[in-house]
């Protein structure tokens, strides 16, 4: 993939500013407090898929997600299939860690600002034909929701389009690494997740793989009046 990186240079005729790895992050912390101040919320559908071909594991289950405008999150599932151990002890926890991390207070402790990483800048890449910023994203501290690994920054909103790394921390004895790619979009006004795929090697079950699916978004944009005179960008 470093073969793809245009080091501060030009991308598909789009001039990428020469900015250092804190100007970044700088625009990055200030595009994403005035995506928070405008974000009213929103809900949509998240599918997980679950298989392991060693042992012939698999699993699915759909869920209508709603999220408030602090970010707080609540699930309710609609349909699942296959392994009921799966998704009783797998989809279901990772669904209740997720809604314990959205809460007020784990939210910040969790967003990726300098107070909880250290950024280097690798260079700029394509993303969906839209130029990015490629930066190396180092936690401060050990903690499972927190990522050691790489974000793309998209250069016209300063919005995270890609993360792909690590857990900072293994999120069980069972598990001996975990690789995570998740994506996001821009929808609305806003940039939300579209897909995520997690690679886990577990002890004794060998291989394991995730994909969750994010979709049929409908956002709210706050309708105070300094939101509905003031541009997001």
């Amino acid at each position: 993939m470093l073969q793809s990186f245009v080091l501060l240079a030009m991308i598909e005729g789009a001039h990428i500013p020469t900015l250092t790895a804190p100007e970044i992050v700088e625009k990055l912390v200030r595009a994403d407090q005035e995506r928070l101040e405008a974000f009213g919320g929103y809900t949509g559908i998240r599918r997980y898929r679950f298989e392991n071909k060693g042992f012939n594991k698999r699993a699915e289950l759909t869920a209508h997600v709603a999220c408030d405008r602090s970010g707080a999150k609540t699930f309710e599932v609609k349909a699942e299939s296959g392994s009921g151990f799966v998704r009783n002890h797998i989809i279901r926890r990772m669904i209740d860690a997720e809604q314990q991390a959205s809460q007020k207070g784990a939210h910040e402790q969790t967003r990726i600002v300098p107070d909880n990483y250290d950024f280097r800048l690798i260079g700029t890449a394509t993303l969906d034909g839209r130029p990015s910023f490629v930066l190396e994203i180092s936690p401060r501290r050990r903690n499972k929701f927190l990522i050691r690994g790489r974000i793309w920054v998209d250069v016209d909103d300063f919005a995270i389009a890609r993360i792909e790394g690590q857990p900072a921390q293994n999120p069980s004895l069972w598990i001996r690494s975990v690789q995570v790619v998740q994506q996001y979009e821009r929808i609305g006004r806003f940039w939300l997740p579209v897909r995520n795929e997690s690679k886990a090697r577990v002890k004794i079950f060998g291989e394991t793989e995730v994909s969750i699916e994010y979709f049929d978004y409908s956002t709210s944009v706050r309708t105070t009046r300094a939101y509905r005179e003031r541009p997001l960008f």
